[in-house]
């Protein structure tokens, strides 16, 4: 199979080294990719966000399968496009996508279906939004409802910093994604990420992991992308992943296909394991990053025919096998994210670091006369495999002080929940 994968961030490195490895794919291209991806795939200077030119790209070059990597093409209906065009795509369609492009839409499927998640009030205007903070109280979590790379949530926990959300997001902090908020009650628990195949009837459920959107250690400071990530978490017990699949996941697959939207794709729901079971915190219709990361690391099997399969709508009979290790993963970033960063700095000591243990994915790169620079926030995700969260942590930490990047950072406490068990 000719394949391509669409997206340039260590999400996409990642999936392009599982799917290099499958005996199916005889070619492999990724759109625009980035200075790592390079190494596993051709990369091609086409944006994401170019439904014309991906589209034109797959019909001039007989490409056999999509893999989308990001959102914001799926929000923006790149797999009705190339499904449109006779390209097989994998990925959720532009109407099923709205389960991450809308946190509104969410929230109210939930409480049409019954699935659990936190009370909430949804909001076109300021001065509702903060009559409902008034009403509440705090802490509360103030949302954009659009997509925001993972930076539009705010976790107050007073109501003078909700009412400082609700007038940035109303004030264009996040543009079109800012056009309504989303205000939830603070759930108290521990949060988990649970993936799960879908062909729109079946749903194959994929290891859970846990990632720390924080920037700083302890997790302070605001959220991020991601900083790190690791798999399995402790906190998804066989019990707790029944639960999700019986309340959360399987319920929601029903309730979109009778309502006209069949998911088909990779389903990530963002939890709060609470005491009284799992609560639903948002879905993403596509894999974490960088959870997407520690999967493939721990992923045995093939991943190319589990995802044409999910496209295929052929999942009812269909296994996985998984590694016992663990895996963890770090990010390095650019000095200044999430807010303002350089881009262009060079970084050295890469050669060598990757091999069975260890794989550096690259988020934010460039080659430039032979020099990897960083070209984005997130620009590395150093992620190692380890009989133990600990295990995996010292390995991926023994990497990351190889790495010669004065201009980065990372937190120093990945899998600290984990490791502290």
């Amino acid at each position: 199979m000719k394949v391509l994968v669409v997206g340039s961030g260590g999400r996409e490195h990642a999936l392009c080294w599982a799917i290099a490895a499958s005996p199916l794919c005889t070619k492999l291209y990724c759109a625009p990719g980035n200075g790592g991806i390079a190494a596993e795939a051709q990369c091609v200077d086409i944006a994401a966000d170019d439904l014309d030119g991906l589209t034109a790209f797959c019909r001039d070059t007989a490409i056999d399968f999509v893999v989308v990597g990001p959102e914001q093409p799926l929000v923006a209906g790149l797999v009705d496009r190339l499904e449109a065009a006779g390209v097989k795509a994998f990925g959720p369609s532009a109407q099923a996508a709205a389960l991450e492009g809308s946190k509104g839409f969410t929230k109210d499927l939930c409480a049409r279906h019954g699935i659990p998640t936190a009370a909430y009030g949804r909001f076109a205007e300021a001065a509702a939004a903060r009559a409902f903070v008034a009403e509440k109280g705090a802490p509360i979590v103030v949302k954009a409802d659009g997509l925001a790379a993972g930076k539009g949530v705010i976790m107050a926990e007073t109501e003078d910093q909700a009412l400082e959300a609700i007038d940035e997001i109303f004030g264009g902090r996040f543009g079109a994604a800012g056009a309504e908020v989303v205000i939830e009650e603070w759930l108290i628990g521990e949060e988990a990420s649970f993936f799960a195949l879908v062909d729109g009837e079946h749903a194959l459920p994929l290891a859970a992991a846990q990632d720390h959107k924080r920037v700083g250690d302890g997790d302070t400071g605001p959220n991020t992308g991601g900083m790190g990530a690791y798999s399995p978490a402790p906190v998804v017990t066989g019990a707790v992943a029944d639960q999700v699949m019986e309340r959360i996941v399987r319920p929601t697959i029903a309730a979109m296909k009778a309502e006209g939207r069949p998911f088909r794709g990779v389903l990530f729901a963002g939890l709060m394991i609470t005491e009284a079971g799992p609560q639903l915190i948002e879905y993403n219709v596509r894999f974490g990053d960088p959870e997407c990361q520690v999967l493939m690391m721990r992923l045995k099997s093939d991943i190319l025919p589990a995802l044409v399969a999910a496209a295929d709508g052929q999942l009812a009979s269909f296994d996985l096998r998984w590694r016992d290790e663990a895996a963890l993963t770090v990010v390095m970033a650019a000095k200044g994210y999430p807010g303002g960063y350089e881009k262009g700095s060079v970084i050295r000591g890469l050669d060598g670091l990757s091999g069975e243990d260890v794989q550096v994915f690259h988020a934010g790169t460039a080659l430039s006369d032979g020099d990897v620079v960083a070209t984005g926030g997130r620009v590395l995700a150093v992620t190692a495999l380890g009989a133990t969260v600990a295990e995996a942590q010292r390995r991926a930490y023994a990497a990351v002080d190889r790495i010669d990047w004065p201009e980065g950072f990372c937190r120093r406490d990945i899998g600290w929940r984990a490791v502290g068990r």
